[in-house]
C-alpha cells in the first residue's frame, strides 16, 4: 500500500468517524430533530434478530429481507419516533434516558480513497450503547453496525444502517434508543 493510499484511506477514516462522533453527541444530547437531518431521505435502518445457530451455519445468524427484525424503518417511521419521544407523555422516556453511545473499530470498506473524495462509502463499526433511566434501570446495548453513508455537500448522511445486536435477547424492557 502507497504512502499516498494509506494517507487518503486514513483521512477518510477520520472523517467518518468525526461523523459518527457528532451523530452520537446529537444522540447523546436528545437532539432528535438534529439527528434526523443526518438522515438520508430514502434511509434504511434496520436491527434483524439474532439467532442461535450451528458453527456450520453461521450465514443465518441474523435474520434477513422480509424476515422478522426488532425493527426495520425508514425515514418517516423514525421521524414519527422522534416526534413521540418530544411528546413527554412516552412512557418509557419520561423521565427521560441518560444515555451513552461509544463508536470505535471504523472502518472503511471500500472504496478505494484514491479515487478522489467518494460519494458513497461502506463502513462497518462497533458499538456500545449504555442507558439508565430512574435509579436503577440499566441497559447495555453491543453490537457492530455496517453503514452506507452519502456525501452530501461537504458532509455525510446515513443512507442504510444495520445493526447487529450481540444477544438474541432483549435484555432491556424496552427499546427507545437509537442505535
Amino acid at each position: 500500500m502507497s504512502h499516498d493510499h494509506s494517507l487518503a484511506r486514513f483521512m477518510l477514516t477520520a472523517e467518518v468517524q468525526e461523523f459518527f462522533n457528532q451523530e452520537a453527541d446529537l444522540l447523546d444530547g436528545r437532539r432528535f430533530n438534529e439527528w434526523l437531518e443526518l438522515l438520508d431521505e430514502g434511509i434504511q435502518y434496520r436491527m434483524p434478530l439474532g439467532r442461535n445457530v450451528r458453527r456450520d451455519d453461521l450465514a443465518h445468524e441474523y435474520t434477513m429481507g422480509m424476515e422478522a427484525a426488532w425493527f426495520d424503518e425508514g425515514i418517516e417511521t423514525l421521524r414519527q419516533r422522534v416526534a413521540q419521544l418530544g411528546t413527554g407523555i412516552h412512557w418509557a422516556e419520561e423521565p427521560p434516558s441518560r444515555v451513552s453511545h461509544l463508536i470505535t473499530n471504523v472502518r472503511i470498506l471500500d472504496p478505494d480513497p484514491l479515487t478522489g473524495a467518494p460519494d458513497r462509502v461502506n463502513v462497518s463499526s462497533r458499538f456500545l450503547v449504555y442507558q439508565n433511566r430512574l435509579q436503577t434501570e440499566v441497559a447495555l446495548f453491543v453490537g457492530k453496525r455496517r453503514d452506507v453513508l452519502v456525501r452530501h455537500g461537504q458532509s455525510w448522511k446515513i443512507a442504510e444502517r444495520t445493526i447487529y445486536l450481540d444477544q438474541n435477547v432483549l435484555l432491556a424492557k424496552a427499546l427507545t434508543t437509537f442505535l
